[in-house]
């Protein structure tokens, strides 16, 4: 279950999960409270329900009202595993399904808690007990869970995201004078944007050649527009809305750059590298699980505008570093993050809880590599469904 269905980087992983779970085993849903969007669509056309219990905020007294509506369609549906996937389906379908007396109860922490401030996160704290278990999808996830928000490490499941190689893989590119860098990512003030903005405006000065494309929509675009004029970038910057067809921007992109103050496993990190560009992420969360120095990426101090700096400038001017990065980085995402990965490793978790023989009990801590993600699951003879 997951708030809405648009382009979020969770919403994708639940989609391609969803679709691609082996449906002798598991009998997928999906629960939302929007149906609309790009995912939506989707996953109806894969032939996957989707429910919709219209939560608009857990203080209406409507929101009683899809509890219920949630509750009757968990017992009529045989539903037997219920996972969460986001902050607003946690709190609202963890309690629900306790309550309601479903099985399995699974929630999900992808990003750091720092985001969900005041009485949210303590409301977190209480379904983090409700829940049977907490699905993470890197190691930086399950030490902050463990360490700042006491959640015992047996409860924690590391499931690490799935690319699509099938769509996200490295391209032979043509040859071209520009050096292109670039991002796409939702325009966020902890997507640390800005960072990059006066890097590249210090990169210019170098390298005249340079080009900056920054893909995406959100609040703070406006102000990054501003920001991008205070410092002259003019036609060596130019801005993009969001787009479903990533893997065609991409293609246009030499160096990737996530410059976040804040991120679990990015999925556009991982794109960029399954596609070829050469990466530079700021070291914090999961990015330093994917952008090893020297061996498939760079690292820079978070809001360190020098500093990314250099980074870029290293590799705009060494052309065999950047090739090195960019062929060790789509390796490394082809081999130990493959969508396949991710939903055989979700798919064991489920299996696990449930307790179906030969599985792996949930609480057993992965490995760094193992992948998947999640949504509900309702058992034919022997068979799950994701809700």
């Amino acid at each position: 279950m997951v708030r809405e269905l648009g382009l979020g980087g969770s919403e994708r992983q639940l989609t391609e999960i969803t679709r691609t779970l082996d449906t002798r085993r598991f009998a997928p849903c999906v629960g939302c409270f929007r149906g609309d969007g790009l995912r939506a669509a989707e996953l109806r056309a894969a032939g996957v329900p989707v429910a919709v219990f219209p939560v608009r905020s857990l203080l209406r007294p409507s929101t009683f009202g899809a509890a219920r509506e949630l509750g009757r369609y968990l017992h009529q549906n045989g539903i037997r595993l219920v996972h969460t996937f986001d902050v607003p389906s946690n709190l609202f379908a963890v309690p629900v399904a306790r309550a309601f007396g479903a099985p399995v109860v699974l929630a999900s922490q992808r990003a750091y808690r720092d985001l969900t401030p005041g009485i949210h996160r303590r409301l977190l704290r209480l379904t983090d007990r409700i829940a049977d278990g907490i699905v993470v999808n890197c190691e930086a996830m399950r030490r902050h869970l463990i360490e700042d928000e006491g959640v015992p490490g047996s409860r924690i499941q590391v499931c690490p995201n799935g690319i699509d190689t099938k769509i996200f893989f490295a391209r032979e590119r043509a040859p071209r004078t520009q050096r292109v860098i670039g991002v796409v990512c939702a325009l966020r003030p902890e997507k640390g944007v800005a960072t990059l903005l006066r890097a590249f405006a210090l990169v210019r000065e170098r390298f005249d050649h340079a080009r900056l494309c920054i893909v995406g929509d959100g609040p703070e675009r406006r102000q990054l527009e501003s920001l991008a004029a205070e410092l002259g970038l003019g036609q060596t910057c130019r801005f993009e809305p969001a787009t479903d067809r990533v893997a065609e921007r991409l293609e246009d992109v030499d160096i990737f750059v996530l410059p976040s103050l804040s991120e679990a496993l990015s999925n556009s990190l991982m794109e960029a590298m399954a596609c070829g560009c050469a990466v530079i992420a700021s070291r914090t969360g999961g990015n330093v699980e994917l952008a090893v120095p020297e061996e498939t990426g760079l690292l820079f101090e978070p809001g360190n505008a020098n500093d990314l700096a250099v980074k870029i400038s290293r590799l705009v001017e060494n052309q065999p570093l950047r090739m090195r990065l960019a062929a060790n980085g789509a390796r490394r995402i082809r081999e130990e993050y493959s969508l396949e990965s991710a939903t055989a490793r979700m798919a064991a978790i489920y299996e696990g809880y449930l307790g179906n023989p030969g599985s792996p009990r949930a609480g057993s801590a992965s490995g760094r590599h193992d992948a998947g993600v999640t949504s509900a699951a309702r058992c034919r003879p022997s068979i799950t469904q994701s809700l």
